[in-house]
């Protein structure tokens, strides 16, 4: 008897310990699922929200993950819910999710799982924005560039080579941010239904395609749609509460809310604390006192509120979109994305923080906790450039070129796994017999470097259509550099965004055939190879540009947050271990690049600067950031 009570308790504690085991992996899974007692999740039934049945105020604030080191994100997320923000809201960028088709990343930097259940741990709800455009200042709007393979593509419409698209990126996406939902205990109350689309409202069947694209995945959450002002008509899908996007507080906005949704709750998606900058423009500020004020107008009205951003962060790479409205003239948006937003593109408190935080706290029963501490910033001693590559020495560590009889833009190029080439330059060379005019007949998409034999001769863009070759005798090489500067990521021309040489060039009135093409997306593999290559010339050795240039930073100790300074430089692309940081442009505004303690290690770190035109060789340092002459939003 006792025997077989002794086996009976082992099989107990054996039973025990595969429940506990099964448990344990079902929560590191789903690490939200289960976090508190939770009963009716967010609901529009009457003129407040409600959540668990009560009274609920959304202070939202957003932050983009793909926009923040993610040694950062807890540190940023902090000081969001110290400041008195109970949601956190943001986009999902598909451009970076499926970078290729049917090749999905979810790791490392772009951990979405990861990033929600770090805000669940730290105490806040989250809006989910998952697209599939997002806007957002960025490349094309998040869509892939790949979608522009297709000549007859048309984005965000019940087209069906789209749609499939959106099918394949939602079939990946929504079942891992399902289970975060709050029904099933996780921190998601809301989710928006694509964005902005009454601004674009191609296709009267799209929303209630995206709809039921998310519903049939299993969202189960309150669905949201945003839109500005002048699509707020046409962004509605029925069943679905419609939210509005402005800046300067205007009683038309809550009167449309009050007319097509009586009794239900108002909010503002994006309240614009700040606004993004363009190259070749001044810096965007927008003062804290007009933005507080208007803050406190819209919580008086008793609606709902969403700081976008809260904290900007940087356009990390080539990622960074452009804008047209009122021109067919394309700028690009500066790398960073800082925002003028109440959380600096570094992490700092700024006054709109300061002043916020004033008036947030006075929607909490209790005391808001404490301010994190700044992290900490260095000034490194200058880096002196060392050793240099020209464009054309670099081409070795590209893929194979393509020879076309006629130009092919970057998308439609035979590289990536036959994606196309998303970002970055490309080249493009051909032979010609004479000088005379070249032109480019509004071809170049953006910006191309003229040269020839490799000597440089001109600049072509939107604005300069033509450039005069020197005469010479024989074959010569026509060489034009183009870059893609960034896809517009707002407006109606999404369809139009396919980069580099997009048709016929021509000399003296004939267009140039027989091109050789080359791919410069200058991914990290790319960048790697590079530095680790013996093919460098001494800095003794005049250099050619275009070329790359490298250096060493040398971080004694604890690495620290920086700023790059490069007075002595035109334009380019910064590199730290592989890592780009994004364009530098000494038009302005932006004279400075962030750079985050996260991305550089003890002792050496590789520095690479890719540069159009000039260098002085060395890159300075600086303990704040230069965003240029300011300029107040209008």
């Amino acid at each position: 008897m006792v025997a077989r009570l002794s086996l009976i308790r082992r099989y107990a504690i054996l039973g025990f310990i595969i429940v506990g085991y099964i448990i344990f992996q079902f929560t590191r899974q789903h690490p939200d699922v289960g976090r508190m007692s939770q009963k009716e999740g967010l609901r529009a039934n009457s003129s407040q929200f409600t959540l668990e049945g009560e009274p609920f105020r959304i202070l939202g604030g957003s932050i983009h993950y793909f926009r923040v080191p993610r040694a950062y994100w807890e540190d940023r997320l902090l000081k969001m819910r110290a400041c008195g923000v109970n949601t956190l809201t943001t986009y999902v960028p598909w451009n970076l999710h499926e970078p290729e088709r049917g090749v999905f990343n979810f790791q490392d930097q772009l951990d979405l799982k990861a990033y929600i259940s770090l805000a669940a741990e730290l105490g806040l709800w989250v809006i989910l924005r998952p697209g599939p455009y997002i806007c957002a200042e960025w490349d094309l709007g998040g869509l892939p560039s790949w979608l522009l393979r297709d000549p007859d593509m048309k984005l965000r419409t019940t087209y069906p080579g789209f749609t499939e698209a959106v099918d394949s990126f939602f079939d990946q996406l929504i079942p891992r941010v399902a289970p975060y939902q709050y029904s099933k205990g996780g921190p998601i109350i809301a989710v928006q239904v694509e964005n902005k689309y009454g601004s674009y409202a191609k296709d009267v069947e799209y929303m209630p395609y995206i709809k039921e694209a998310l519903l049939s995945r299993g969202i189960e959450e309150l669905l949201l749609t945003s839109d500005n002002q002048d699509g707020r008509n046409l962004g509605g899908v029925n069943g679905v509460l419609e939210t509005i996007n402005f800046q300067k507080l205007s009683p038309e906005g809550f009167k449309y809310l009050d007319a097509i949704q009586p009794q239900k709750p108002k909010m503002v998606m994006e309240y614009w604390s700040g606004w993004f900058d363009l190259w070749g423009d001044l810096h965007h500020v927008f003062a804290a006192e007009d933005m507080v004020a208007i803050v406190t107008e819209i919580l008086k009205q008793d609606a709902s509120i969403n700081l976008y951003m809260f904290h900007g962060g940087t356009n990390f790479g080539f990622m960074n979109g452009a804008f047209a409205i009122a021109t067919p003239m394309p700028k690009p948006m500066v790398t960073s994305y800082d925002y003028d937003a109440p959380l600096s593109e570094a992490g700092d408190y700024t006054t709109k923080y300061t002043l916020l935080r004033n008036v947030l706290s006075r929607y909490h029963s209790e005391k808001l906790p404490e301010v994190p501490s700044l992290q900490a910033r260095r000034v490194y001693e200058p880096v002196i450039i060392q050793k240099h590559l020209s464009l054309w020495e670099s081409l070795q560590f590209t893929e194979k070129p393509l020879k076309s009889e006629k130009p092919v833009n970057m998308e439609n190029l035979p590289v990536n796994n036959n994606n196309g080439q998303s970002n970055g330059y490309t080249l493009y060379e051909t032979i010609i017999h004479s000088g005379g005019l070249l032109n480019s007949m509004n071809n170049v998409r953006d910006r191309a470097l003229v040269f020839v034999d490799k000597l440089f001769v001109g600049v072509l863009d939107y604005k300069m259509l033509e450039c005069a070759l020197p005469d010479g005798k024989g074959e010569r090489t026509l060489s034009l550099l183009v870059e893609n500067s960034g896809r517009l990521n707002y407006g109606k021309l999404l369809d139009e965004q396919r980069k580099g040489l997009v048709g016929d060039i021509e000399l003296n009135n004939t267009p140039l055939r027989d091109f050789i093409i080359h791919s410069l997306d200058m991914k990290p593999g790319f960048v790697n190879r590079l530095s680790a290559s013996g093919q460098w010339n001494s800095v003794f050795q005049k250099p050619s540009f275009p070329g790359f240039f490298h250096g060493k930073l040398y971080v004694g100790d604890h690495p620290r947050d920086t700023f790059i300074r490069l007075p002595g430089w035109s334009k380019g692309v910064v590199f730290i271990n592989g890592q780009n940081l994004g364009r530098h442009w000494s038009m302005g505004p932006q004279q400075t690049l962030y750079l985050p303690a996260p991305w550089l290690n003890r002792g050496n770190n590789q520095v690479v600067v890719f540069e159009e035109q000039e260098t002085d060789g060395k890159i300075q340092f600086a303990s704040e950031p230069d965003l240029g002459m300011t300029v107040d939003v209008q």
